[in-house]
């Protein structure tokens, strides 16, 4: 809720700054003369254009993602973030509205050139004063105690207690530990950590994250433990969630991780997203108008299927099925039914294997061409899946992989796709084997 709250407040604050933004370039281009311009239009008419250029550049904002990870943001990382983006938001309009609108000499070039680096200024100016503003005061909040994010730390030793020592003395991190979870297994040394702040819940970390809302995990065990580093981030499937960990000594010296630091502790941040925004923002654009491209031009030969499928196995021609999608939620998947009706009501979900008897003759060349996965451009569409990604699977199997597959679950933090790597690659999954394959 406080994220969704900081994120509300920052997009209304940049709204209104971008619409005082657009008067100050109307003061700037024809009251105070710094451009020369011959018509100027009156204060009142200027407030549309401004109302609909704000919303313009909150657009572009929220695509190149300068609406996430706002929580005690360094300042300086914000304002280059701000001057990139606004940037590209600038070329933008500047081929939008100059681009076809001038017979090109060098003097209207310039003209155009002076337009653009004007306004990027005061738009850059106007944006990152109101930044630093917000995250001042986010600051002097958390300073006081507000505001803080509910954080736990994963281990129970000296590493993690010099971790705990050091968020208490440097309360601007903002983080609120609420204890330590002890790693089964792994030695307990001791560190003077008060026993009531132990939470033996390892086995239930992600119920533990929902419960009680944390935001950061760090993950600080000791130097002979770091063996059990893959089961422990594994369990950690959370979206959203902010994880650090704190690395061995030879991560240290080879230098090829980039870290980030609790007043000189070194932590390195594992990134939830796969993808920038922008990079979403795309590839979600792409799934779209190509799913409704292939729709059209395949639309005679999915009629046609519609029609044999009943002739050739009676039932009905689509077969839907639950699948895991994005951060685990389930969706309902469509296909060409390519078994015969109810084909696993007596034997409950199983393993696709050679020469399925459960396939029908025209299933099988549906398989194999795979024209059997034409309905889920549907799912695509309604953003259940992609055209590119992991294979969705079933809810049933997918908790059998959590357990038996390191980091499964990651995944599960993009849309399963209707074609990727393992449906281009690889066969149907017959085995657990095919899947860690």
């Amino acid at each position: 809720m406080k994220q969704i709250r900081d994120t509300f407040l920052t997009v209304v604050m940049d709204f209104v700054y971008l619409v005082f933004s657009w008067y100050a370039f109307y003061y700037l281009r024809f009251e105070w003369g710094l451009v020369q311009e011959t018509v100027a239009a009156q204060p009142p008419q200027l407030f549309l254009p401004g109302v609909i250029i704000a919303l313009y550049w909150v657009i572009v904002f929220t695509i190149f993602g300068l609406y996430k990870r706002l929580y005690l943001i360094s300042r300086f990382d914000e304002i280059l973030r701000v001057a990139k983006i606004t940037i590209i938001g600038v070329l933008i309009l500047f081929f939008m509205l100059f681009i076809d609108s001038l017979g090109w000499t060098e003097e209207n070039l310039n003209y155009a050139k002076n337009i653009t680096f004007a306004y990027w200024l005061v738009v850059f100016g106007f944006v990152s004063l109101n930044r630093l503003i917000l995250r001042t005061v986010q600051k002097l909040r958390v300073q006081k105690g507000y505001g803080l994010h509910n954080a736990i730390i994963i281990g129970t030793g000296p590493s993690a207690k010099s971790v705990y020592d050091n968020l208490l003395r440097h309360p601007t991190l903002g983080m609120n530990v609420l204890g330590f979870v002890p790693v089964p297994n792994t030695k307990m040394s001791d560190s003077d950590i008060p026993v009531e702040m132990h939470l033996d819940r390892f086995n239930e970390i992600s119920a533990l994250i929902t419960e009680k809302d944390i935001k950061d995990v760090i993950v600080a065990l000791e130097q002979e433990d770091q063996d059990r580093l893959i089961d422990v981030i594994d369990k950690i499937d959370q979206p959203d969630i902010s994880v650090k960990i704190l690395p061995s000594f030879y991560q240290m010296i080879v230098g090829l991780n980039q870290t980030n630091q609790i007043f000189g502790l070194p932590l390195i941040e594992i990134m939830p997203d796969p993808m920038p925004s922008w990079e979403q923002f795309v590839k979600r654009t792409m799934d779209i108008i190509f799913s409704l491209l292939i729709l059209i031009l395949t639309s005679p030969v999915m009629l046609l299927l519609l029609i044999i499928i009943p002739i050739q196995s009676p039932g009905s021609p689509i077969y839907s099925q639950k699948r895991v999608g994005k951060y685990g939620k389930n969706f309902t998947m469509y296909k060409f039914r390519t078994m015969f009706q109810d084909a696993e009501k007596n034997t409950g979900p199983a393993w696709a294997e050679e020469n399925d008897p459960r396939i029908t003759p025209l299933g099988l060349w549906l398989r194999k061409l795979r024209l059997d996965e034409l309905p889920q451009l549907v799912n695509v569409i309604r953003g259940d899946m992609s055209l590119v990604g992991p294979r969705p699977e079933r809810p049933f199997f997918v908790e059998q992989f959590k357990k038996q597959i390191p980091l499964y679950s990651r995944r599960l933090q993009v849309r399963p796709g209707i074609t990727g790597w393992a449906q281009v690659k690889w066969k149907y999954d017959e085995s657990i084997e095919d899947v860690k394959e």
